[in-house]
């Protein structure tokens, strides 16, 4: 019997280069997982910020103008881009927050998908 020339020598590295695509597609995936769910975060913790400034501010347009530029500074300027910030100034203060989802760099081009947030609070009475 003779002898195989070479046997299994580099056959775990011919599998690994075989793998790597998956690999490299499952870790861009699970990135883009992530920055769905951080925008997520982001646009629920804005609207709570623009809220809890159109409670403390005085009536009218002001409430509705503090609300939407609380919102908004609480984005980084790459989340800022596709961001929309409405507020509604009647007894029950809402501030809804959607944000555009990114392809795997905020900043970079968007998905077409939005993020929405929505908080309420009632108004503060001052006296």
């Amino acid at each position: 019997m003779g002898k195989r020339l070479g046997g299994d020598r580099g056959q775990v590295s011919i599998e690994f280069l075989g793998m790597t695509p998956l690999i490299v597609l499952t870790l861009v995936l699970m990135w883009q997982c992530v920055l769905v769910g951080y925008a997520y975060t982001l646009a629920g913790n804005a609207a709570d910020e623009g809220v809890r400034a159109g409670t403390a501010a005085h009536r009218g347009g002001e409430r509705q103008a503090a609300c939407a530029a609380a919102g908004m500074k609480h984005l980084s300027g790459a989340w800022k881009g596709g961001a929309s910030v409405k507020c509604s100034p009647s007894g029950y203060v809402t501030a809804d927050v959607d944000l555009k989802v990114p392809v795997l760099f905020p900043g970079s081009i968007d998905f077409p998908v939005t993020v929405h947030g929505h908080a309420g609070a009632v108004e503060e009475v001052k006296d």
